[in-house]
């Protein structure tokens, strides 16, 4: 998790979006916009949620639809051939039936596990809906989705609903691909001619069937913006729909058009940097050095952003050692979990995420509504700060590692007093050369070290 993606020409690699460079950021003008950016730096934690048809089957997100992306998209499908392979997922709306979904228990775990914001897929580039869209049959309200009954069934409004009730932000998650619709793509794609990621027609030779798909993912997002409720976030997928490729779906109008509606939200148009990508988003990776714009590293709790069935959940260490080191250098984690077919979080995923909650129970003080303060990361020693304190978090990555009697902090700002933030034990210190020297209460030293010891310098 600590490589870079480099930036290249293609915005997408293996189904993974590469993320701006902070030359091509743009400042938001707009007052309502500059202060939700704000709360935006305060939040620092994501729960993002994929869930759609893939969840079912378990395969990655999407993506297996594509045919130029077979070779690395398509290693979970051994059963059959690809043509019949499209044909079943696009069917699996009817099969699509998660009656275990409790969103006031997923709101309250968020809540409990310390989330300050939700990213849910209500689109991904299946173009199946998770909410009651006008505007397609593909969703699952549908007739033919067997959900459609259930009380949740817009799963979209209930997670909104049941989120907001517990003070936790909303983003919605909105693909600008739709590799259902006719106006961009349609399932029903001859033998001989393979799907892309893009359209399957040139929008200069067929404008008006483009201009129909513009119009149709300028309604899709103003109804989410229109029925449901106050959206912090509008989060763009698809980095390879935009101007520069041939397929300008002129989002800026649909994002103006937004904020008639909203004035507040914000706009992540990823990869595409400018006015609309109001923070940038590196994904699968966490930048080596602080970015000095607003951003957030996309992460997932399993192995990719799907539900897999036996997957490896990382630890509540590894969580927080990760967390830390983006929020150390001014970024937020929005951290991926997907539910089961049956509508439920797995219970590895659970205890993991319960995990990092109780950690930040106790130490969220250095997290949230935190900033950058350099020297941001040495060795397993991170800082954040927040007014005049700062806060040096050090991190115990190996289990086993002892903790030692004296740490260093290498800080050479004005340091008058040291408490430890669990419970305000003052700490004796001696100012050196590049830093302080702190030493360790003794209780806490020796033994089996803790995930992280937090002191706050005053």
């Amino acid at each position: 998790m600590s490589t870079v993606v480099e930036e290249k020409d293609d915005v997408v690699e293996q189904g993974v979006h590469n993320y701006s460079s902070a030359k091509s950021y743009v400042k938001p003008t707009e007052p309502e916009v500059i202060e939700q950016l704000e709360w935006f730096q305060d939040q620092k934690l994501a729960l993002m949620m994929h869930w759609g048809l893939y969840c079912q089957p378990g395969i990655v997100a999407s993506w297996a639809l594509s045919d130029v992306d077979e070779e690395w998209s398509r290693h979970q499908i051994n059963w059959t051939d690809g043509e019949t392979f499209k044909k079943q997922y696009y069917d699996l709306n009817k099969s699509f039936n998660p009656i275990r979904f409790q969103p006031e228990e997923w709101a309250q775990m968020a809540s409990d596990c310390g989330f300050k914001y939700l990213l849910l897929t209500t689109k991904h580039h299946d173009g199946f809906c998770l909410w009651d869209s006008k505007y397609t049959d593909y969703k699952v309200t549908a007739e033919d989705c067997p959900y459609h009954t259930n009380e949740h069934a817009d799963i979209v409004k209930s997670m909104f609903d049941a989120f907001r009730e517990k003070g936790i932000g909303i983003g919605a998650y909105f693909s600008k691909a739709d590799w259902h619709t006719p106006y961009y793509r349609t399932p029903e794609i001859p033998d001989d001619k393979p799907s892309t990621r893009g359209p399957m027609y040139d929008p200069k030779e067929d404008p008006e069937r483009w201009e129909k798909f513009v119009q149709f993912t300028k309604n899709q997002v103003l109804e989410l913006c229109e029925n449901y409720g106050k959206i912090d976030i509008l989060w763009f997928d698809a980095g390879w729909v935009c101007e520069r490729s041939g397929q300008d779906i002129r989002l800026g109008e649909i994002v103006d058009e937004a904020r008639k509606l909203q004035p507040w939200v914000l706009s992540v148009d990823r990869t595409i940097g400018g006015k609309y990508e109001n923070y940038v988003t590196p994904e699968m990776c966490v930048p080596e050095e602080p970015l000095g714009i607003p951003w957030e590293s996309c992460l997932t709790l399993g192995v990719d952003f799907t539900y897999e069935y036996a997957d490896r959940y990382k630890t509540p260490r590894e969580l927080v050692n990760t967390l830390i080191g983006i929020v150390a250098k001014g970024g937020n984690m929005a951290l991926n979990v997907s539910p089961q077919p049956d509508g439920r979080i797995p219970v590895d995923a659970m205890d993991s995420l319960r995990g990092l909650g109780a950690w930040l129970k106790t130490y969220g003080e250095a997290v949230y509504g935190t900033r950058a303060c350099a020297p941001y990361q040495a060795g397993n020693i991170c800082f954040t700060k927040k007014g005049d304190t700062v806060y040096a978090i050090r991190l115990y990555p190996v289990a086993q590692e002892s903790v030692e009697a004296k740490t260093f902090i290498p800080y050479t700002g004005k340091v008058e007093k040291v408490t430890m933030v669990d419970d305000n034990t003052e700490v004796d210190f001696t100012v050196q050369e590049g830093g302080i020297s702190v030493t360790v209460p003794a209780g806490r030293r020796g033994g089996s070290a803790p995930i992280a010891l937090v002191f706050k310098l005053q």
